[in-house]
């Protein structure tokens, strides 16, 4: 067997219907790294602004002033950080109001904080979907392309009187680039999408336990600041 069956060769040689098909996977793979490496640098720096954030929250300092050094940031800031400022804006707004009970206080403060914290998921998690279409679909695309170039490479046998492998060998090679390829774009979308989702999930466990530790926090300064009253 003399023919040259590199890959380039193959891929230039194959059919329109899977050189469509591994263009479409190629398209996807190169889409999927760049969201892979996207989200690995956000949610990188999501874990480390919730460290920062919590070890400033813990120090023993007083909210007033953290809340003031995070509202003179000239950037605005994210996750943890933004739930503890759209809260204790929140709370802060309300308390000014004449005939505002405890109760009406915290569920104000813990309505801004959720609206905070569903937003900053919503970032955390933008374009994990992707991920997960591209893991999930490429290897049915993939064999598609290979479906369809055994189909041609069979078709062609049948216009010769003597079948060998020397002759079918090629045709069924570069039908099965496809779901080679399919399978180079799926299984790093797939692992990546498992990794990050899970990644989001344990930052949204630790703002739903930040959100309830502030809002015990704030519920003491309502009481008491109505009890002083």
């Amino acid at each position: 067997m003399n023919q040259d069956l590199s890959i380039i060769r193959l891929i230039l040689d194959a059919s329109l219907v899977v050189q469509l098909v591994l263009a479409i996977l190629i398209a996807a793979s190169v889409a999927s790294w760049g969201i892979i490496f996207s989200r690995w640098s956000v949610l990188r720096k999501a874990r480390r602004e919730t460290d920062e954030f919590e070890a400033a929250f813990w120090s023993g300092g007083d909210l007033g002033a953290l809340y003031r050094t995070v509202e003179a940031k000239k950037n605005p800031g994210t996750g943890m950080e933004t739930i503890f400022q759209f809260g204790f804006r929140e709370f802060s707004r309300l308390r000014q109001q004449p005939g505002i009970d405890a109760a009406q206080l915290m569920e104000g403060a813990r309505r801004s904080m959720r609206i905070a914290q569903l937003r900053e998921l919503d970032r955390l998690e933008a374009n994990l979907a992707t991920l997960a279409t591209v893991g999930s679909t490429s290897p049915y695309v993939g064999l598609f392309g290979t479906v369809w170039g055994i189909m041609n490479a069979f078709h062609g046998l049948g216009n010769v009187q003597q079948a060998t492998l020397q002759m079918v060998a090629p045709g069924i090679s570069e039908a099965l680039v496809a779901t080679a390829i399919g399978l180079f774009a799926a299984i790093p979308a797939v692992i990546a999408y498992n990794r990050y989702s899970n990644e989001v999930n344990r930052i949204e466990l630790r703002f739903d336990t930040f959100v309830e530790e502030l809002s015990t926090i704030l519920q003491r300064h309502a009481t008491s600041a109505r009890t002083g009253s």
